[in-house]
């Protein structure tokens, strides 16, 4: 008898390793898609960005979603096989949602590309993004080429990427086109009221606008607008007597002023009227992106919201940042349009976020090969305009957002909640029940220099305007649908997150 007692109690350890083996073996991810080989664990922290408020406890993930959140300081679980990642004081949020990205890819991918945006944009504390339909080659603007962008995204993506179609003058003109793209899954449709500077992403008039808004409005989809007009300026700024300095920004500031702004978003409130209850265009929603004009053209908006148009607005972080006193002669990484304005203008930025008459931000991320940044040359008038920010959104806004007393909720609304409604992301945006498990974990106090240590992902940080900042907010790690795809520094061996499609 003692016998048998002695041989079962040295099978014990054996048996007991076969359990840890069986528990911990069902929760290995099944590819190298994740930093952390777990399929069901605990994220805990004392500051957890909920919808309900920050709260100190922890966040239960499974199989890549969230099955529950304990608000409770000293909660605590009953299970031996139970793996609880602990973040401390470091704030544990859901993931950013950059409705405004251009990834280049396919066609462009030497500007930047899906592999190094997306490495870019976990590193950053971005979840998802959605892509934009022009820089690629072609543009996004027909079922035929956004497949060509799905296939480009597919086993290429770090964290999950949608994708806006393009409207364009051809497809606005024939609704049958413009059903075909959006039956074939892009979350919504985005168009430019001046050149875009792309060959096959021509302008579109308010006119394009208005046959495309009924369409819009039975599938329900959000219509994105550069909203800037040409005008005919009685102070056209001219070289050839050589007054003007090509290199000098207040040069190029003359030539993009707030009055295109403002033109434009005349005619495009003359149009939202149409989105209201009742109208002809009822269940379509107008975004205007990128705003610069905290002025006339900010007024007109919050006139249109009171009447009750379906309109929403962002701006971005390098408005916030920059000011046109402030950007030296030659240094064209400050390019963009509409362009970075005055530092009162930017004061009038914060405070209408501040009183949520700006919607959401995102980066209009828009990078380049450096050459045609003519960083040596410094030609603003020549240069390509667009800001390089993908990884730095989650630190700028926080740096520059903290002499305003911005909160973690107000990120989380801005860069998480707000953008998920927009895009029609309905599992993403929160820390939620039945959400999907996208996290950052970012540590606020924590500073560091953008310099040529800094371990950077976009393709060209040489054409970044953040580089040579210092900023605070660094992200620790960052979660896609339960996996962790980026972990102080480095990212999942495998690429797993995946291309977003309307259904």
């Amino acid at each position: 008898m003692e016998s048998g007692k002695r041989s079962t109690l040295a099978l014990l350890p054996l048996f007991l390793s076969f359990l840890f083996y069986f528990d911990f073996s069902k929760k290995l991810p099944s590819s190298d898609c994740s930093l952390l080989p777990h399929n069901h664990y605990w994220i805990a922290s004392k500051y957890i960005v909920t919808p309900n408020g920050t709260v100190s406890g922890a966040v239960e993930i499974k199989e890549g979603r969230i099955i529950s959140v304990v608000a409770e300081e000293n909660w605590h679980v009953n299970s031996w096989f139970t793996t609880v990642v602990n973040y401390g004081e470091s704030v544990v949020m859901p993931g950013f949602i950059d409705v405004h990205a251009h990834l280049d890819d396919p066609g462009r991918s030497e500007w930047e590309g899906f592999p190094s945006g997306t490495k870019a944009a976990a590193a950053g504390g971005v979840t998802t993004l959605v892509d934009m339909p022009l820089n690629s080659a072609p543009s996004t603007v027909s079922e035929e080429t956004l497949k060509l962008k799905v296939q480009a995204a597919e086993g290429r993506v770090y964290v999950d990427v949608g994708f806006w179609g393009g409207l364009v003058p051809e497809n606005a003109e024939n609704a049958s086109s413009l059903e075909r793209l959006l039956n074939a899954g892009v979350l919504g449709l985005k168009s430019f009221m001046v050149p875009s500077g792309i060959n096959d992403f021509p302008m579109t008039t308010a006119s394009h606008i208005k046959e495309a808004l009924p369409t819009l409005a039975r599938y329900k989809r959000p219509l994105l607008v550069h909203a800037e007009v040409l005008l005919d300026l009685d102070g056209k700024v001219e070289l050839e007597d050589g007054v003007e300095n090509a290199r000098s920004y207040s040069t190029y500031l003359k030539t993009r002023p707030a009055s295109m702004e403002e033109a434009a978003i005349n005619q495009l409130i003359t149009l939202s009227k149409d989105t209201r209850a009742g109208g002809s265009a009822e269940g379509a929603h107008l975004h205007i992106v990128h705003l610069s004009d905290a002025r006339t053209s900010l007024n007109l908006i919050k006139e249109a919201k009171q009447r009750g148009d379906s309109l929403t607005v962002e701006t971005c972080p390098h408005y916030l940042a920059f000011a046109a006193e402030d950007i030296p002669d030659g240094d064209t990484r400050f390019k963009c349009a509409p362009p970075i304005r005055d530092a009162a203008n930017k004061e009038k930025l914060w405070n209408a976020l501040l009183d949520g008459d700006i919607d959401m931000l995102s980066s209009d991320h828009s990078p380049s090969v450096p050459e045609m940044k003519l960083l040596d040359e410094g030609d603003f008038l020549k240069a390509w305009g667009g800001i390089s920010s993908l990884q730095f959104v989650l630190p700028a806004t926080w740096t520059h957002g903290r002499k305003y007393g911005i909160t973690f909720e107000q990120l989380a609304s801005w860069w998480s909640e707000k953008p998920a409604k927009l895009a029609g992301l309905t599992t993403k945006g929160a820390i939620a029940v039945g959400n999907q498990a996208d996290i950052v974990v970012w540590e606020p106090d924590m500073e560091f220099d953008l310099d040529n240590d800094y371990p950077v992902h976009i393709k060209h940080p040489s054409i970044s305007a953040y580089m040579g900042s210092r900023l605070s907010g660094k992200v620790l790690a960052t979660f896609v649908r339960g996996n962790l795809v980026y972990k102080e520094g480095n990212h999942a061996s495998q690429a797993c997150a995946l291309p977003i499609l309307h259904r």
